[in-house]
């Protein structure tokens, strides 16, 4: 019993208003890195240097900062799918119907990333799928950048040849991670609204992985290009067609820097309800939710679950004209930039609820303790999964058309996994 709670002291190096005004809201108190700190929200660089074997410092009980040690895992493009398709593996070895494939040797339910290859790594497995379908258009992304940044698409072998021969050798030998790109299969045939293609940034927190909890914010929001979708060979160098991120899409002409281009995940699922039907709008976003579900469980077994992190990922997801999620990526550092002052309201909250959560009753935090908040607290974010939860209740059975301790559904006879909430 404490007579008199200390108060958090704080630190950053994201000097973002939208994280200072919460911290100072809660009347917690601003030291430097060098002192002794509660709560320390980093950027990635930072995390590394506190992690890394040489610099790297115990972290006391009292202390929590909003990464985990090896993030990467999940935010690296390459390692991402990595993970996934050792997920893959793992399920199909154990003979979960999970894994189940159709006759074409597709995965029917885990069939959720494009086709990616790592370059230079996979280049010859890359032409041999580039010459089964020559037609398709591919996207080329450096693994280590964000914003739309190195991002080009191609459409015939010798774009990436004239690629390789760019770089200080001829051929694809050299292995530095420092050029290391991700190649996938363009999803062209997007779902287009206003003749625009969009994706979806939908915010997730993970408070632990082992067992793993998760929680969804349901203020999300979609993205759109400023221009119209064609998916014309001739405009695949125009960004400003192909390309969602903000970074990028705030330099066209069409910008609106009134709605910023977005639209929130409430006004998507009210668009799709209307013109395709609740029924497969509520299918849509079920699987979305089990995608997500599914690709923390991939990374979860090589996550350093470290006591002292929680993390809110901010993912990418694409749907495409079969009302398909696919998912694209996952960010580390999901931008706490304001485009727009409903974006920053929106950001606001976020860093709010996600407080509320990290840091129980804003007071000093406390490791030992066993990170599962009452729903009270939760503010926008929804339970979307629940590990121990799941498998105390029996729902962790994880067969298609059986629960998956997932949030958010009604059980349908689709045969596909159904995501159920517990009461």
């Amino acid at each position: 019993f404490r007579i008199m709670a200390g108060k958090v002291k704080w630190v950053t190096d994201i000097e973002k208003s939208v994280l200072i005004n919460n911290f100072e809201k809660r009347g917690w108190i601003q030291v430097a890195e060098n002192e002794d700190w509660n709560f320390y929200w980093m950027s990635v660089q930072t995390i590394r240097n506190v992690f890394s074997v040489e610099t790297g410092y115990r972290l006391s009980d009292d202390q929590i900062v909003n990464h985990f040690p090896n993030h990467y895992e999940l935010t690296r493009k390459d390692l991402m799918v990595k993970n996934i398709k050792r997920y893959r593996k793992e399920l199909e070895k154990e003979g979960s119907p999970l894994a189940e494939k159709d006759e074409n040797g597709k995965y029917i339910y885990l069939d959720f990333v494009p086709v990616t290859f790592m370059l230079p790594a996979d280049y010859n497995l890359f032409v041999e799928e580039f010459r089964k379908n020559p037609s398709s258009t591919w996207i080329m992304k450096p693994c280590g950048k964000a914003q739309g940044k190195g991002i080009f698409l191609i459409n015939k072998l010798s774009q990436i040849k004239k690629w390789s021969r760019d770089s200080k050798t001829s051929s694809f030998v050299s292995q530095s991670s420092k050029e290391a790109y991700v190649i996938s299969l363009y999803i062209n045939n997007p779902l287009l609204i206003g003749g625009k293609k969009f994706d979806l940034r939908l915010y997730v927190l993970v408070s632990t992985y082992r067992p793993l909890r998760c929680y969804m914010y349901k203020l999300g929001f979609c993205r759109f290009c400023t221009v119209k979708y064609t998916p014309s060979t001739s405009e695949l160098d125009n960004m400003f067609v192909h390309l969602t991120n903000v970074a990028i899409q705030k330099h066209g002409d069409d910008y609106n820097h009134i709605h910023g281009g977005k639209w929130t995940v409430s006004n998507l699922r009210l668009y799709l309800e209307s013109t395709r039907g609740k029924e497969v709008t509520n299918k849509l976003f079920d699987e979305i939710h089990w995608i997500i579900v599914q690709s923390l469980k991939a990374v979860a077994p090589v996550m350093n679950n470290d006591k002292h992190c929680f993390e809110c990922y901010g993912y990418d997801i694409i749907i495409d004209d079969k009302l398909k999620p696919w998912l694209i990526e996952v960010n580390a550092s999901p931008s706490l930039t304001s485009s727009t002052a409903n974006d920053r309201i929106l950001k606001y909250n976020l860093i709010n609820d996600t407080l509320n959560i990290a840091v129980p009753n804003g007071e000093i935090p406390d490791c030992k303790w066993n990170k599962s908040p009452p729903k009270e607290v939760l503010g926008n974010y929804e339970v979307l999964y629940d590990e121990e939860m799941a498998q105390s209740d029996g729902t962790e059975r994880g067969r298609p058309g059986q629960s998956t301790g997932v949030k958010g559904s009604r059980a349908r006879d689709s045969g596909k996994p159904v995501l159920t909430t517990w009461k």
